[in-house]
């Protein structure tokens, strides 16, 4: 059976380098052949979205992860990316069962009182399921797609096809952290028993935050290729963007409570910023209804930061409203970037000053006023790279930013989208109020042993 299993997967590893070959040399074709010309980059872009939109599951999820950070990619390239869907092909009803079957055991059915054997949603890696419990407990279940352990590793190898492009850019920034961690991340989506341990960990994160609600684990029914969990009613987020201002306003706030407070706390952020993610539970007459809580799902994407860190980001704000220009230096090399030079660093504050300037502002506003949701941030990642670009060189980006930049963008996003108007700058104050680095990390790592996450 070891030698079987061993055979598919590489079986599967083949057949997967086999199509990212000629993918990737159809566009290698095509591009080399635009250059010659003097074609548009946005053409080019278009075969590269074309080339590895024949290509679900993890290697769409790659280059949407890619898309979604500053300068990673170039802009055309980046745009074209992030419209692709990141969904595999769903699994048969025959092939759920075998799939179930080889997790949970020969007699699996009989431990649901119902099992929808069609997907109730689908993504990169696996799919949801919906079923019952033998006590009648509403239950969502994510079955891992086969292969994904070998599509995974074939897909991390091809981090290195975009990045080629990237490089021949003369780059502001040096995109080899950012593949280390994006890998790295992509690996731990893979157990789910890991989720589990996350999903567990957050519910404890945030139990005296009743605007956010964390589905409960079923580990007798869940495996490192199944997760079982609560399934949550909620209407999805996209569905109150015309609501009034009170229930928009109430959706960011646990959106903020969500995001913010393990961070703050534990130094734990939610790394997929989709919104997708979240949805809302209202309550009361249908004339007169308001948000009870969000539903916060899928702990896959889940990052822990070092201390040092966590206490970099306290730093860099208070540097900023103090104007304390020392202190922002300490913040930035705290955070991992080294030979920082004047010229870098007045670079980085124009995008600092962006994102903390909802923090540091203190009355109701938006999150960037007249900006647009799919413009959140672009203009200041223009001015930031054309800043760095003038100084010759690729500044080298330090892993642990890599995915708290992109989740501050998503949140960011999302806040723009539901037009909310909060006082951010309090929300804030509140929230990292009586921070001390040692007593967090004493916090963290008590909460890491008794989730078993060392």
């Amino acid at each position: 059976m070891a030698q079987d299993d061993e055979a598919d997967r590489f079986t599967a590893r083949a057949r997967r380098y086999a199509n990212l070959g000629v993918s990737a040399g159809a566009f290698a074709a095509r591009a080399g052949a635009r250059r010659l010309v003097g074609g548009e980059s946005a053409d080019t872009a278009r075969d590269l979205a074309q080339a590895l939109g024949t290509l679900k599951g993890p290697l769409m999820k790659v280059a949407q992860m890619m898309a979604t950070i500053p300068e990673a990619l170039p802009a055309d390239y980046a745009e074209q990316l992030i419209s692709l869907q990141s969904q595999a092909p769903p699994m048969g009803a025959a092939f759920v069962r075998r799939r179930m079957q080889a997790e949970l055991g020969p007699d699996w059915r009989a431990r649901f009182a119902e099992f929808d054997l069609a997907p109730a949603a689908a993504a990169s890696l696996g799919q949801v399921h919906r079923a019952k419990g033998l006590e009648g407990e509403d239950l969502a279940c994510k079955l891992q797609y086969p292969d994904m352990a070998s599509t995974v590793e074939v897909d991390i190898g091809q981090l290195e096809f975009l990045l080629k492009f990237h490089r021949r850019m003369g780059p502001a920034i040096d995109a080899s952290e950012i593949a280390i961690e994006i890998a790295a991340r992509l690996r731990e989506e893979l157990d789910y028993e890991r989720e589990a341990k996350l999903t567990r960990l957050y519910g404890a994160m945030l139990a005296d935050r009743p605007r956010v609600r964390v589905p409960a684990v079923f580990e007798a029914l869940s495996t490192r290729r199944l997760l079982t969990q609560e399934w949550l009613e909620g209407e999805p987020v996209t569905r109150f963007d015309r609501a009034g201002a009170a229930t928009r306003n109430a959706i960011a706030l646990g959106l903020f409570e969500a995001w913010w407070r393990p961070f703050s706390r534990f130094g734990v952020i939610h790394g997929d910023p989709h919104l997708g993610n979240y949805s809302v539970v209202m309550r009361g007459p249908e004339d007169a209804r308001e948000v009870e809580a969000i539903n916060l799902y899928d702990y896959g994407c889940v990052r822990i930061f070092p201390p040092t860190f966590v206490g970099g980001v306290v730093e860099l704000y208070r540097g900023l409203a103090d104007g304390d220009e020392g202190r922002v230096v300490h913040a930035y090399e705290s955070w991992g970037f080294v030979n920082l030079s004047r010229a870098t660093v007045d670079a980085l504050n124009i995008w600092a000053r962006f994102i903390y300037g909802p923090l540091t502002d203190d009355r109701v506003r938006s999150i960037a006023d007249g900006v647009k949701p799919g413009e959140y941030g672009r203009r200041e990642i223009a001015t930031v790279m054309q800043a760095l670009k003038a100084q010759g060189g690729a500044l080298k980006v330090p892993r642990e930013f890599v995915f708290m930049d992109r989740a501050a963008i998503g949140l960011g996003g999302a806040f723009l989208r539901l037009g909310a108007e909060l006082n951010f700058h309090r929300l804030f104050e509140e929230t990292i109020a009586g921070f001390d680095a040692a007593a967090m990390a004493a916090r963290q790592a008590e909460a890491l042993q008794r989730f078993a996450l060392v």
